[in-house]
C-alpha cells in the first residue's frame, strides 16, 4: 500500500483482505477507504489494470489464475508459486492473455543489489567465477502467523527463495543441487512442521558451482559484523558483496580499488515503518520498474517463466533435503512437463 500511494506511477484503487479487522486497520493507517473482503471485486473492476497478489503461498497459484482470467496483469509476490503441477496453465495462460506476470523477488531491488548488478554488468569485477548467497535471520515473530504453523509453510520456499532468486540472476542455468536441512530446536518449539535450517551446494550446466544457505529460527550477529542477507561474486578480476537488510555494498574492483558504499540517506525510502521488518521501498521500486515495462511492452523480470524456474530449482533443493542425494533440475521439470 505504502509502495503504491507513494508512486507517481501507480493509482491504488482498491484493497482486499478476508480479514475485515486487518483490513479497516489499514484503511486507518494509510487512510485510505477503498477496501473489499470480497477478492471478486477486483477482478470484475474494469478499472483495475493490475492486480498485486501477497497472500499465502499456497494460494497464489489460485489467485494469479483467477486475475489472468479477468484480463488482469499480474504481480506475485515470491515464492510464485508452492505446487509445480500448476505452473504449465499458468505459463499458457499468461502467454494466451498477454498479460503480463512478475514476481516480486523484492531483494533484486534494493540499492545495493542494484548497484552490484550494475557494476557486474559493466564489467567492474570481470567474468563471474562463483555466487554465494544466504539469508539468516531471527525470524521467530512470523510464527505469530497462524498460516507460518500450517503443514504447508516451508522456510524454504518463504525465506530462501530470496537468496536462491539472486543465484539464479547470475547463474540461470542450474542444473544440479545438494543440500542438507534440520528443523531447530527453536524451530520445534514454535511449532513449525518443516526445517529451519539449511545449506545447499548448486552446480550450473557450465560448471560452476554456487553456494546457498538459510536459517530462520535464532539470534543473528550484530548488524555491524554481518547482515541479515547478502550476496557475493566472485569474479576473475575483483569481487562484490551486497548486504540486506543494511544499505552497504563493497567492492574490489579490476583496477583494484576497494570501495565501501552506504546509502543512509535512503533509509526513509526503503524502510518507512515498523523498523526494518518492512521494505516498502523495494516494492515501490519494482512496481515503478513493472509500470514501464506495462507502458514500455518491455520484459519484466523476474516473469512467470523465470518464476517457475525458480520454483524447479526450490522443489529439486526439496527432493534433496528428503533423500540426502543430489537433485537434477531437468527431472524437476521433466516430471511436471515443464520443457
Amino acid at each position: 500500500m505504502s509502495a503504491a500511494l507513494n508512486s507517481p506511477k501507480w493509482e491504488l484503487k482498491k484493497i482486499c483482505d478476508l480479514n475485515k479487522e486487518l483490513g479497516r486497520q489499514r484503511m486507518e493507517e494509510f487512510r485510505f477507504t477503498h477496501y473489499t473482503p470480497d477478492y471478486q471485486e477486483l477482478l470484475d473492476d474494469p478499472t483495475i489494470d493490475v492486480i498485486a497478489i501477497y497472500t499465502p503461498d499456497k494460494l497464489h497459484a489460485a489467485h494469479v489464475k483467477a486475475a489472468l482470467l479477468h484480463g488482469k496483469h499480474v504481480v506475485c509476490t515470491k515464492p510464485f508459486i508452492d505446487d509445480l503441477s500448476k505452473a504449465a496453465e499458468l505459463l499458457e495462460l499468461s502467454e494466451r492473455t498477454g498479460k503480463k506476470v512478475f514476481v516480486g523477488q523484492s531483494s533484486r531491488f534494493f540499492e545495493p543489489m542494484k548497484r552490484q548488478r550494475k557494476d557486474y554488468e559493466e564489467g567492474l569485477i570481470g567474468e563471474l567465477i562463483t555466487v554465494e548467497a544466504y539469508y539468516h535471520a531471527d525470524h521467530r515473530w512470523f510464527l505469530e502467523k497462524g498460516w507460518s504453523l500450517e503443514n504447508a509453510f516451508k522456510w524454504l520456499y518463504g525465506g530462501l527463495s530470496h537468496p536462491v532468486d539472486l543465484v539464479r540472476w547470475y547463474l540461470p542455468e542450474i542444473s544440479e543441487v545438494m543440500g542438507y536441512g534440520m528443523l531447530s530446536a527453536n524451530g520445534k518449539k514454535g511449532g513449525l512442521h518443516h526445517e529451519d535450517t539449511m545449506h545447499f551446494i548448486f552446480k550450473a550446466k557450465d560448471g560452476r558451482v554456487a553456494r546457498v544457505s538459510g536459517a530462520y529460527t535464532g539470534p543473528v550477529q550484530p548488524v555491524i559484523r554481518d547482515s541479515e542477507m547478502s550476496c557475493i561474486l566472485r569474479a576473475t578480476e575483483g569481487c562484490s558483496q551486497a548486504d540486506y537488510m543494511d544499505l552497504r555494498y563493497a567492492v574490489t574492483t579490476n583496477t583494484g580499488e576497494e570501495k565501501l558504499i552506504t546509502w543512509e540517506h535512503k533509509l526513509k525510502h526503503y524502510f518507512r515503518f515498523e523498523g526494518k521488518s518492512h521494505h516498502a521501498g523495494e516494492y515501490q521500486n519494482y512496481l515503478e520498474y513493472f509500470a514501464d515495462a506495462i507502458e514500455q511492452g518491455t520484459p519484466a523480470y523476474p516473469d512467470v517463466r523465470e518464476g517457475i524456474g525458480t520454483i524447479a530449482l526450490l522443489k529439486a533443493m526439496e527432493e534433496s533435503l528428503a533423500t540426502g542425494k543430489p537433485v537434477q533440475v531437468s527431472a524437476i521439470l521433466e516430471k511436471y512437463n515443464l520443457h
